[in-house]
């Protein structure tokens, strides 16, 4: 079975109000937990402005991560490639993989706030096509060509970065919702794609369809996709039981999704829900819901239904949010990390066949404890010690599958 990575996602979605200087430093203590536990990548996003969002350079947040991580790569989540000059993309990125040590992921979008496009001055309907030819120059430029080109928005002249990417090739990767586009530029360019879309039902039902695009546009224009290029982004809290994940995230979630989804976003068809019962309920359990709240085990199933419907993916993405507060979430982190992670991977099949064959064929092993019993009754001085020893916890204590029943032997030795 494939291997399926992990990593998470940080928008992020902060409450307004909170000291932005320890929010930022929290984020940076998520990349160094998340590093230590085994997560394959952290992403990150661009946004500027609606309050709850305040990265506004996701290349200088990961520069930041870096210092304080070993292994985890480190990914754009995304760069709004419309609001930036192709080529400074292009160098930051570069500097960013040399930072890293090389492990830089470039994921880019066209951006997602409509407040982001206003406040520069960008016409949504123009977004996509931008992303798309910068997409185009920037991989010219990491290829090490020198570029001339001539843009209604931007100018390149002999153009040539003077760095190249450390890993040699760095990963690209773009946003895809629910529009064919993300998908359609990630065939295009034989690219990955992050699916963001699936954080609702519609986007999770969708998937298939969504790759098909992909890989329609790749034989069109002569490329390939690679479902292990492929991520799935899904939310989930997760902790012992289910009524302490229920009671760990329920007003934060209803928070998030009545201030920010509805209060501030304003996303249609959202609606505020009444109570924070509504918010778990609508959220988590019912027939509709794309998220988990609950136990590793809600979590493992519902990732084996998204890799059924899918047809299979190379990394799933967990949303970071504040539904619950910082140590629960660490927890809920943890927990994915020890129990969901090898159950998912087949990480401990091994161990469970060996220990349900040495519980399940204690026949095989009743020579080997005779053999011991042969021994000491071989022995007069331990034949002497057995006999007088009393209470012993040897048995409690002893790991050996072949200790013998030291009751039966005392038995034994008395009776000689």
């Amino acid at each position: 079975m494939p291997r399926l990575g992990f990593g998470a996602f940080l928008a992020p979605h902060h409450p307004v109000g909170e000291n932005p200087l320890l929010q930022f430093r929290r984020d940076l203590d998520l990349v160094e937990h998340l590093d230590k536990l085994g997560y394959d990548e952290f992403w990150c996003g661009e946004h500027h402005s609606s309050g709850w969002e305040m990265i506004g350079s996701p290349e200088m947040f990961l520069a930041a991560a870096a210092e304080r991580s070993k292994r985890i790569k480190l990914a754009t989540g995304v760069v709004s490639l419309p609001y930036h000059h192709p080529f400074n993309v292009a160098q930051r990125m570069v500097q960013l993989d040399w930072m890293s040590g090389g492990r830089a992921i470039f994921g880019s979008g066209p951006g997602a706030l409509a407040s982001d496009a206003h406040t520069l001055g960008i016409d949504p309907m123009v977004q996509r096509d931008q992303q798309d030819e910068a997409i185009g120059i920037i991989r010219r430029l990491m290829r090490g060509e020198r570029v001339t080109a001539r843009s209604d928005w931007f100018k390149l002249q002999d153009a040539q970065l003077q760095l190249l990417p450390l890993q040699g090739e760095m990963p690209f990767a773009t946003a895809s919702q629910i529009s064919p586009s993300g998908m359609t530029l990630a065939g295009k360019h034989g690219i990955g794609v992050i699916s963001i879309g699936s954080l609702s039902e519609e986007g999770l039902n969708a998937l298939p369809t969504q790759w098909g695009f992909a890989e329609s546009a790749a034989k069109k224009h002569g490329t390939t996709v690679d479902r292990k290029e492929w991520r799935v982004l899904l939310s989930w809290h997760i902790a012992e039981t289910r009524e302490k994940a229920i009671a760990e995230a329920r007003h934060g979630l209803l928070r998030h999704h009545n201030e920010y989804v509805v209060g501030t976003l304003q996303r249609p068809g959202a609606t505020a829900f009444k109570d924070p019962d509504e918010a778990i309920e609508k959220t988590a359990f019912a027939p509709s819901a794309a998220a988990t709240i609950g136990t590793p085990d809600d979590l493992v199933a519902r990732i084996k239904s998204v890799l059924e419907v899918s047809g299979g993916f190379g990394t799933l993405v967990g949303f970071v949010h504040d539904w619950a507060n910082p140590e629960n979430t660490f927890r809920s982190w943890d927990m994915v990390a020890r129990y969901v992670v090898p159950e998912i991977n087949g990480y401990v099949a091994g161990l469970r066949q060996s220990q349900h064959f040495v519980a399940t064929n204690r026949g095989v092993f009743d020579r080997a404890k005779e053999a011991i019993m042969a021994k000491i009754t071989e022995n007069e001085a331990a034949v002497a010690a057995l006999a007088v020893t009393r209470g012993s916890r040897l048995g409690d204590v002893a790991s050996a599958s072949n200790m013998p029943d030291l009751d039966k032997a005392r038995a034994r030795v008395k009776a000689r």
